[in-house]
């Protein structure tokens, strides 16, 4: 039987080393009770924004220090509390940083109000005068930009007051959903039993045994049914207040609200939906393979995950990812492979997974940071996608943080799936030319498509019903549990086709999907997927201009908008040349898996 060892039985070897950003917890809580003072100090500049250009320039210093302290203090908590969320004393290491970090956010909250207060000639006046305002021009600029969507100070210190109420739908989710939700066992051919976990559920719907499969899928979904009312009701109440404030800040709704973080306009949101809508012909087609190659008269959708080809030809355990990785990014030349390798000798990855620890992957830090990767390994070929993607955000960070100062280094969600998924491309392009055998060829073709299918495609289905769950609330539907699931299967129906049966557990999908909280986040998969394999495609190429383009792009942070700075790497992701290229490369890759499995026969 298989068992989840508990964080301290686990091989610490494989442990992240956060000792490089506080050499333990009480250098942590000294630090934590220090910076109080810089958050009095940022206080202390209240109502003097206005007086001259060198109380500006010291309120900015003062508040970018105090921002830059609660980060590191912020990222160390919630690392800590994600390696395992059942450690008491990190749950509340973490509620205190979180509270500290609201009670800033409440001093500082006159900040944005005073400077938009202030008349452009003032404002003019006073870059005139102080030279060391000259680096905070873009800074002043994007601030500015939200001054027809900020309110009173009093009410925007109201509503940074009550930050760790708004953030309360995300935070009870990721308790529930990784904490205290308990998964049965399933048994597999040989009679051994599995505790199912969020860490291999996926791993355990890539089996070739279909019985393990069906049980996998309707014991986890028997547990998210079990809670699915209380799941609506955190969800819907994330929507409610998502758009409730975009209402209060007067934007016509939370879509546009969160997509003016990052000067995005709405229509490249909906140029992806469009676009991905007239090319689900292709998806309906890989489906409808599936089908036909598992020998299946009813595919389900827990039949879409495992390979189609059977048990996969290739599988790497952690030592060999690491070399492949290596191996795989190479075109991205030798200062970009010094920096990866520093990230396994250095230590900054948690590998695998144990109880409590947060599922799912991803790479956090701050500004003093190393960008640390939290992995939840399980050996085989997703696992090694998921380390070279998280790596691509992880140098993507750490270029931004070696050539930008602290203000432009927090490089908009946007751009941030770019990195990663150029990464991914590089990696299916590297295994392509390594294995010419014609069965592990097809086994990369497989992962490639599958790949499409779970970013492109399935990210822009999530898009799209996110989309649907905000329409609905601002026109006062309840999202009650039943909506949700009667929704969810027909979006689902609408993108696989009448292939798959949709009329299954997969209805209560959205209850488990993290993404849902972080407010119009998952169509920048799609986007961003689209947009590396153009990059890619170049790097691959041998253009020694277009790499130096991107690697520019990845040390550029955000002293852009989103927009400009792929433009200046030589993209306009306001077109959808872009997602239609990645389309047509879906469309050659399964031609071309097709034509292999004829040359089979």
């Amino acid at each position: 039987m298989t068992e989840l060892q508990t964080r301290q039985a686990s091989n610490p070897e494989f442990h992240w080393d956060l000792t490089s950003m506080f050499a333990n917890d009480e250098a942590f809580e000294a630090e934590l009770k220090a910076s109080q003072t810089e958050i009095d100090q940022v206080k202390s500049f209240e109502g003097q924004l206005n007086q001259s250009a060198q109380k500006l320039l010291a309120a900015i210093e003062a508040y970018l220090k105090m921002e830059r302290t609660l980060s590191n203090l912020y990222v160390y908590g919630h690392l800590k509390n994600d390696q395992d969320q059942a450690d008491a004393k990190y749950q509340d290491l973490f509620a205190r940083v979180s509270a500290l970090y609201s009670d800033a956010m409440a001093a500082s909250a006159y900040l944005r109000p005073e400077l938009l207060a202030m008349d452009q000639a003032t404002l003019d006046q006073f870059m005139a005068e102080e030279p060391g305002l000259a680096p905070y021009q873009q800074y002043l600029d994007d601030l500015r930009r939200f001054k027809a969507h900020t309110l009173s100070a009093e009410i925007e210190q109201i509503l940074a007051q009550g930050g760790q109420f708004f953030a309360g739908n995300a935070q009870t989710f990721s308790y529930l959903n990784n904490a205290d939700l308990e998964f049965p066992k399933v048994t597999d051919k040989d009679g051994q039993e599995i505790q199912i976990t969020h860490g291999n559920f996926i791993k355990l719907l890539e089996s070739s045994d279909r019985d393990l499969r069906r049980q996998t899928f309707q014991s986890f979904y028997k547990v998210y049914h079990q809670f699915r009312n209380t799941f609506a009701s955190i969800l819907g109440t994330e929507i409610k207040k998502n758009n409730f404030e975009a209402k209060i800040r007067k934007f016509d709704s939370a879509r546009q609200a969160s997509l003016f973080a990052n000067n995005v306009p709405e229509s490249v949101y909906d140029t992806l939906v469009n676009s991905v809508n007239q090319r689900l012909d292709l998806l309906h087609r890989y489906v409808k393979l599936r089908r036909n190659l598992l020998k299946l008269e009813d595919l389900e959708m827990y039949d879409m995950f495992t390979p189609l080809l059977g048990e996969p030809p290739i599988k790497f355990n952690y030592e060999e990812a690491q070399a492949i990785v290596l191996e795989a990014l190479k075109p991205m030349g030798e200062d970009y492979l010094e920096i990866v390798q520093a990230a396994f000798d250095e230590k900054w990855i948690d590998v695998y997974e144990n109880k409590g620890k947060r599922s799912g992957a991803y790479s956090s830090g701050s500004y003093d940071s190393k960008p640390y990767i939290l992995m939840n390994f399980q050996e085989g070929n997703d696992s090694l996608y998921t380390l070279i993607h998280e790596m691509g955000h992880s140098l993507h960070s750490y270029l931004t943080n070696q050539h930008q100062d602290y203000v432009y280094s927090h490089y908009s969600i946007f751009l941030a799936e770019i990195a990663s998924t150029t990464n991914e491309n590089l990696l299916t392009a590297y295994l392509l030319e390594k294995y010419q055998d014609v069965n592990i060829q097809l086994y990369i073709l497989n992962h490639f498509l599958d790949g499409v299918k779970s970013t492109v495609y399935r990210q822009t289905q999530f898009a799209e019903f996110e989309h649907l769950m905000y329409q609905e609330d601002a026109a006062g539907t309840p999202l009650t549990a039943e909506f949700l699931s009667k929704e969810y299967q027909a979006i689902n129906e609408k993108y696989y086709g009448d292939a798959v049966n949709s009329d299954s557990e997969i209805a209560l999908e959205w209850a488990r999907i993290p993404h849902f909280y972080y407010n119009y986040y998952v169509f920048q998969y799609s986007t961003g997927f689209s947009a590396a394999t153009a990059f890619a495609q170049r790097i691959l190429s041998g253009d020694q201009e277009a790499r130096d383009r991107y690697l520019n792009f990845l040390k550029s942070g955000n002293k852009d908008y989103p927009i400009e700075t792929m433009i200046e790497a030589g993209l306009d992701m306001t077109q959808p040349d872009y997602i239609d290229a990645t389309l047509d490369v879906f469309e050659e890759r399964l031609n071309e898996f097709e034509s292999l499995l004829k040359s089979q026969q």
